[in-house]
């Protein structure tokens, strides 16, 4: 399977039946949809954000929430933070309006996360291994369980000095499944409510979510397998876009700048091939119910 799918078109207007049809085989298959000519265009008053400096000392991104029109992760005060705010706000609205238009099937379930703006450099970042993203991994988020959502993210690179951002793409999710689950050690009886009431999760960690983040931590965690599992680099040039279900292709950000990211939930009846999502995947192959 290749990693990639590469769609042609300039604005979500573009997205035609058959387009819309690429789109999702592809997305849920388990590939990249990748949009060369779409762009995220910024206003020139906007450029004095392109700086790491803008973040604040222990946040590694900005944060926006739409629904609750927050901002957060920066040290940006007064009218610079109104104006941070307001692109990260149009960033959200176009992305949901990519997603709308490309994947009109989703409409009905989508649920809108976080936006995120990246001014640091990936490459050289100093971290533990569980949050080292340019080691291979599918996501899963220790504190936030999905429940068995999918996690559908759009990215831009919007780096104004013409660097890509270099990501490695792994395994396919099956393979990935095969090596991975039978390392996982099942949940403890009532380890679920003892990780909500300690205030560890902010919701019960369904098996589902038990499984994903412990094959997140061990891929990170296995060398040899980092070293030797079958990846594609893909350089995403400025300029240009991409979607992907993080939750089931294996990725890692080897290096890069300047990247804006906008996170969707979809809950499992939402996908038009339910067999294919990392719950039903992963059921099948262990046989047993994890919701």
């Amino acid at each position: 399977m290749k990693a990639l799918e590469t769609l042609e078109i300039t604005s979500p207007e573009d997205s035609s039946k058959e387009i819309q049809k690429r789109a999702i085989h592809a997305l849920e298959e388990g590939q990249v949809v990748f949009l060369p000519k779409l762009s995220f265009k910024l206003q020139p008053s906007e450029e004095r954000f392109f700086s790491p400096t803008i973040l604040s000392p222990k946040s590694k991104n900005i944060s926006f929430e739409l629904k609750h029109d927050r901002l957060g992760g920066t040290v940006c005060e007064n009218e610079d933070r109104a104006a941070l705010k307001e692109m990260m706000k149009r960033y959200a609205v176009e992305s949901k309006k990519l997603i709308d238009t490309l994947f009109p099937h989703y409409i009905p379930f989508i649920k809108q996360g976080r936006t995120s703006f990246r001014p640091a450099e990936v490459a050289g970042r100093i971290s533990s291994y569980r949050k080292d993203d340019t080691r291979l991994h599918i996501d899963a988020f220790p504190a936030t369980p999905v429940k068995g959502n999918r996690i559908l993210r759009v990215f831009c690179n919007v780096n104004p000095h013409g660097a890509p951002r270099v990501w490695n793409v792994g395994e396919p999710f099956p393979v990935v499944v095969e090596k991975m689950a039978p390392r996982v050690r099942p949940p403890l009886p009532g380890s679920s409510l003892l990780l909500k009431l300690l205030k560890i999760t902010k919701d019960y960690r369904t098996k589902y979510d038990h499984y994903m983040l412990n094959m997140h931590d061990i891929m990170k965690g296995d060398t040899e397998y980092q070293k030797n599992a079958e990846h594609t680099e893909i350089k995403f040039p400025p300029y240009s876009s991409w979607i992907v279900y993080s939750d089931q292709v294996s990725h890692a950000a080897l290096s890069g700048q300047y990247l804006f990211e906008q996170t969707f939930y979809l809950p499992p009846e939402g996908v038009s091939r339910q067999e294919t999502s990392p719950l039903r995947v992963l059921e099948k192959f262990l046989n047993k119910k994890l919701l």
